[in-house]
């Protein structure tokens, strides 16, 4: 796929605040369906006409420049897997301005050129499939593939986002599995979106959340990634602010705030309760990819009032390894 994009760095855009809520939310789903195609050098919408977008997108720091360790090096390619949803959305712009190799799975490529404009395919592939069936990934997407995040997910309640058999059954559970069994054996780490809370669904009030089995499920698929014998790590998002960016207007990311709640408080042991920007969980997600000790770990992560990291590397090596000591 042949694109250019003009992603303002997220650290120099502004940030306001949002309520918080007491009950958990939970990232929604993008789904997938089955196609084993990849998509070539463009994707083509509306008759031949090729779109592009500018898009921008906000960060917790207004100075904060990205460290030398953020940039990837030419032998990495990063698989985003929910890359049209709130959290993927920020992913997949935030690689593309670190000028990482980049691929996509999608139930709808051209929703990529939409959402994120046209680049070189060396550096940006969409490929057509659907994680909820065994057979729905191409195999050929995996290769060269060096780290994956996955970061799909659906709504805890019935909703239309569950048209088409989009369950967290089928999301959370299988949709994960189907993943981690395609994934080769060669990755370096997967990165994978979980939520807080999955380790107490029977209790209140992540019972409620349960009703429909969306935390439960999300412990299944924490759990398979954790027996696959892949390098991993997992972030369980507190519920979700800012967003969801789920308009297929990058514009609007101009518009995603975190007001005063820009400071990152990272757990584990499934303790913390509150609510976090996605903003912060894209930004996460990135930086677990290359901090070492982060494989083989989960952790909880939710915003608070104070100044964050950005996108320095150091500083979120230092709340990582913090919360190792709790």
């Amino acid at each position: 796929m042949a694109s250019k994009i003009s992603v303002s760095p997220f650290w120099n855009l502004p940030i306001s605040t949002q309520k918080t809520q007491l009950l958990p939310q939970f990232p929604l789903l993008q789904q997938f369906p089955s196609s084993s195609r990849v998509i070539s050098s463009k994707v083509k919408v509306n008759c031949q006409r090729y779109i592009s977008v500018s898009a921008a997108v906000t960060e917790e720091s207004q100075t904060s420049p990205p460290s030398s360790s953020s940039t990837a090096s030419s032998s990495k390619v990063v698989l985003v897997v929910g890359g049209s949803g709130g959290v993927g959305q920020i992913v997949v712009a935030s690689l593309l301005d670190r000028n990482v190799k980049l691929r996509l799975i999608l139930r709808d490529p051209e929703k990529a050129t939409t959402l994120f404009g046209e680049h070189d395919e060396e550096k940006f592939q969409v490929w057509k499939g659907d994680t909820r069936s065994p057979t729905g990934i191409d195999p050929s997407v995996f290769e060269g593939v060096t780290h994956v995040i996955c970061c799909t997910g659906t709504t805890a309640f019935p909703s239309r986002r569950w048209d088409g058999d989009n369950t967290p059954e089928r999301v959370d559970w299988e949709g994960v599995r189907n993943l981690v069994s395609a994934l080769p054996k060669s990755l370096k780490r997967i990165v994978l979106v979980s939520s807080i809370g999955v380790t107490k669904f029977n209790e209140l009030p992540w019972s409620i959340m349960n009703i429909f089995g969306v935390l439960k499920y999300k412990k299944m698929g924490e759990d398979f990634v954790r027996n696959s014998g892949l390098p991993f790590t997992i972030i369980r998002a507190g519920r979700l602010t800012d967003g969801p960016y789920t308009s297929y207007d990058l514009n609007t990311l101009l518009q995603a705030t975190a007001g005063e709640r820009r400071a990152v408080l990272i757990g584990q042991g499934d303790k913390l309760v509150g609510e976090v920007s996605r903003l912060v969980v894209a930004e996460a997600c990135i930086q677990a990819l290359d901090i070492d000790f982060t494989e083989g770990q989960t952790y909880e992560i939710n915003s608070i009032a104070g100044d964050g990291p950005g996108t320095d590397t150091l500083k979120w090596q230092e709340l990582f390894r913090a919360s190792h000591s709790n």
